[in-house]
């Protein structure tokens, strides 16, 4: 038995000595020389590109691979510089399609606007921005010999979009503490939308509500948003607007919202005017209603007219046919943009209403969905 457990250990001795020796004869350095990207591809040299931050077309940059003697993996990044640099150090960097192994890098007119901003190309101008492929093994990183330079027509607007915007100021309701400043509806990437009063005195934009956030301004001179701490003044009576700030072309719209009418279709006309009472708010305390008889009932139509300077615009349920709102969840009181027709995406009064007075509340308030609120009174 001894003769055995001493032959079974030799061998077993043996065979870890082998796995060690073929194990030290698999230790090899790693090879990390390689020859960096020597062709360019597009796009071409001196090419001029309209940006259009919205557009959904690409820009390919292409190039000719990198090349390596044991065949090893190379990975690829786009590096962007002003031009004459020598790229130690540039301004941005992507990675190549394929998570960086393909020899093409697909970037969206909405990076390219972002690149050509930290190049000091202004909005509504164009600049020149270079670049050229990085390509590294391992730790082993060479920028191609070769360069190219874009022409960048940047558009109006704002190469990175707030995601967030406030207002402030004397003008406002809110007044000019910051931490109480309205926050705005955001009805795209971009663009806000707040329904408020204005009175004289003066106010600001900003993306955060506190002393840290970036400061925007409105130059009354062409009527365009702007980076900075300079106050936009605001003139005249107190009025009702609908303030949409678009900071993908950097504009901003005032529209002046006269009153709200209560639109009751079986009768054609407007039975009723809300009045603007603050905190983006339109009421009316007491409204006569008494439905119109048909042959085949008593009609609850009813629906909403937004009455500005520049039109009438029409407010109402977002289905096209409406059933009575005893029973239905918030959300049937919901408004949305609608059809001037008499009949289509009306709601529906409860019966309760007929030959009663009810007050109506209409809210435009930027933190949850624009909603109406009908109280019956008596």
């Amino acid at each position: 038995m001894k003769n055995k457990s001493f032959i079974k250990w030799g061998f077993l001795v043996l065979l870890t000595m082998l796995v060690i020796s073929s194990c030290k004869q698999d230790i090899r350095s790693l090879d990390i020389s390689f020859t960096p990207v020597s062709t360019l591809i597009g796009p071409s040299d001196q090419q001029d590109l309209k940006l259009n931050a919205q557009s959904d077309s690409n820009i390919v940059f292409q190039w000719t691979p990198a090349t390596t003697p044991d065949s090893g993996l190379i990975l690829y990044q786009v590096a962007f510089d002003s031009v004459g640099s020598n790229f130690s150090k540039p301004i941005f960097k992507v990675i190549s399609d394929g998570s960086g192994a393909m020899t093409q890098a697909t970037v969206s007119q909405k990076l390219l606007n972002q690149i050509a901003a930290l190049a000091g190309i202004q909005a509504s101008s164009t600049g020149k921005v270079a670049w050229t492929v990085i390509a590294s093994k391992a730790a082993n990183a060479k920028a191609s010999s070769m360069t190219r330079t874009l022409i960048l027509e940047r558009p109006a607007g704002f190469a990175v979009l707030p995601d967030s915007l406030f207002l402030t100021g004397s003008a406002t309701e809110a007044g000019t503490d910051i931490t109480k400043a309205i926050p705005m509806k955001k009805t795209a990437d971009g663009v806000f939308e707040l329904y408020t009063s204005l009175k004289a005195g003066t106010y600001q934009l900003t993306d955060k509500a506190n002393g840290s956030g970036t400061r925007y301004y409105i130059d009354t001179n062409d009527n365009m948003i702007k980076v900075g701490n300079s106050l936009t003044t605001f003139v005249g009576a107190t009025k009702a607007y609908r303030l949409t700030c678009d900071f993908t072309v950097a504009t901003v719209q005032a529209v002046q919202i006269d009153s709200i009418g209560l639109y009751q279709s079986a009768k054609n006309e407007e039975i009723g005017e809300l009045a603007y009472i603050g905190n983006s708010t339109w009421a009316i305390d007491s409204l006569p209603v008494v439905f119109v008889q048909f042959s085949w009932g008593r009609d609850d139509r009813y629906k909403f007219i937004l009455h500005t300077p520049k039109g009438s615009e029409w407010w109402g349920s977002q289905n096209y046919n409406n059933v009575r709102p005893a029973g239905q969840p918030p959300s049937y009181f919901y408004l949305v943009p609608v059809s001037n027709t008499q009949w289509d995406y009306t709601f529906k009064f409860d019966p309760a209403a007929d030959g009663h007075e009810v007050n109506v509340n209409i809210y435009f308030q930027s933190t949850a969905p624009y909603i109406h609120k009908i109280t019956y009174l008596n």
